[in-house]
């Protein structure tokens, strides 16, 4: 008999979680890591980021506050505060997963795991003591890593990506230059420029957050313009040089050469998934790309051999991750009954918040559905008029022929909490009739649904 039933690789959102929902089964199951509990999610994106952005947009608001005085040094001087809370954060729910997973009795082996065998897998601890496990099932929940493109100087020290920005400084920095325009880049701009840092996006599409709806790249660029950042799109990096107060970062700009200097430099240009060193040789899985290829089932070419989240899926998100590991779990156990894989919401923590899901109308067009679109500029909503946290909107797509809501893009105060309501409409196939039905209250955010349902709805009409 193995050792367990099952062996995760990776205590990241989508191993955790499959590891608790396993064990919940009846199955023994252990997790593999290396690294802290929680993962890239709980420690190195998603959960620090937006406790950066948090402190940054008290920062903000404190400083733009009528009658109250605070000023660039005073940031400066809590930079090494700021990072310890967001360390303090990432800490706490770190050992919460510890516990979760001590409470369900799945033990968490300190170490780096290699694929030995489709059954065995070998855990070198941080001392190089090796320890080799068996089980029934291996599930790779490994996830992903900043992606560097081969662009000269990219390498060179103090060119940061997204985990040794997040490491901390001891000061604000007076200007950083960001590569890339997506999720990362404009979270990090966003965090900065509210601090009052000098800051430039330099993004090789025409606007930013490139693969989402125009308009929402093209409101949040006006806006981040207003707070000072340069942004430079269709804007191609040739280089990066080791200034005199920093970094030169030269690239072309619309077909003309320019060049802009910062103390700082985020590499922001993605992620690539993480498998290095995972498979022992001889046995490596058929891969899509640099991602590792899996049937719906989530199985690799490897029997036994399963993948879920980053290291595996054509979407990376930590809530993907998640889904994808119970519903795996689930399918080892002859559970069938999971998540709807094809409605996945996505978020971005810009101020104002940004969230989507399904389809865009350009989308749809693209795909030979025709739609219709319901939408509301929120410059009459009560709680926006307050927050003022400039140009918001919402916009809801349907079916022409049915009413059915397919998309959603929000771009407003609370956005990203909100957008659940159209991923649990899109889930069941309601009509955006249907979703109207619904009475929100006032005063909140929510209420400029209604009025982008009811415009929606009498396109739909006529």
């Amino acid at each position: 008999m193995n050792d367990y039933q099952l062996i995760v690789i990776g205590a990241g959102p989508g191993g955790y979680t499959a590891a608790l929902r396993a064990a919940k089964l009846g199955l023994r199951t252990a997790v593999v890591e290396n690294r802290e509990a929680g993962g890239t999610c709980l420690n190195r994106g998603c959960v620090p980021t937006k406790t950066l952005l948090h402190s940054s947009e008290v920062y903000h608001s404190a400083k733009n506050g009528a009658g109250i005085g605070v000023h660039t040094q005073d940031i400066t001087a809590n930079m090494e505060e700021i990072f310890a809370y967001k360390r303090h954060i990432s800490q706490t729910l770190s050992s919460g997963v510890e516990s979760l997973l001590k409470a369900a009795k799945v033990p968490l082996l300190h170490g780096t795991a290699k694929i030995v065998a489709p059954q065995t897998v070998a855990i070198t601890d941080a001392e190089g003591n090796v320890n080799t496990c068996t089980a029934d099932s291996i599930l790779v929940a490994t996830g992903s890593v900043p992606a560097r493109p081969p662009i000269p100087g990219l390498d060179l020290p103090g060119v940061m990506t997204s985990d040794e920005l997040l490491e901390g400084t001891d000061h604000l920095y007076r200007s950083i230059v960001i590569i890339g325009g997506g999720v990362i880049g404009v979270e990090f701009a966003t965090f900065y420029a509210e601090l009052g840092c000098e800051v430039t996006v330099i993004e090789g599409m025409d606007r930013l957050l490139p693969t989402m709806d125009r308009e929402l790249g093209q409101n949040l660029a006006l806006i981040l313009k207003k707070q000072g950042v340069r942004v430079c799109t269709s804007s191609m990096v040739k280089n990066v040089e080791k200034a005199e107060d920093g970094f030169t970062v030269n690239f072309t700009a619309k077909g003309k050469d320019d060049a802009v200097t910062g103390e700082a430099v985020l590499c922001a240009i993605g992620r690539k998934p993480y498998c290095e060193g995972l498979f022992a040789e001889g046995l490596q899985p058929e891969m899509r790309g640099k991602s590792i290829q899996v049937n719906e089932r989530y199985e690799t070419s490897i029997p036994g051999v399963y993948a879920i989240g980053d290291v595996s899926s054509v979407i990376q998100l930590a809530h993907v991750a998640a889904a994808q590991g119970t519903a795996c779990v689930e399918m080892l156990c002859g559970v069938e009954n999971h998540t709807d894989m094809s409605v996945v919401p996505s978020c971005i923590y810009s101020h104002p918040e940004i969230a989507v899901v399904g389809m865009t109308d350009a989308e749809a067009k693209a795909a030979g559905i025709e739609v219709k679109v319901g939408k509301c500029v929120m410059g009459g909503n009560a709680r926006t008029l307050i927050a003022d946290p400039g140009r918001s909107f919402m916009k809801v797509v349907a079916r022409a022929d049915n009413g059915q809501i397919i998309g959603a893009q929000l771009m407003c105060l609370g956005s990203t909490d909100m957008i659940s309501q159209i991923s649990e409409a899109m889930a069941n196939h309601m009509t955006a009739q249907q979703l109207l039905l619904a009475m929100r209250p006032h005063p909140t955010f929510e209420e400029a649904l209604t009025e982008a349902l009811t415009d929606l709805v009498n396109k739909l009409n006529k």
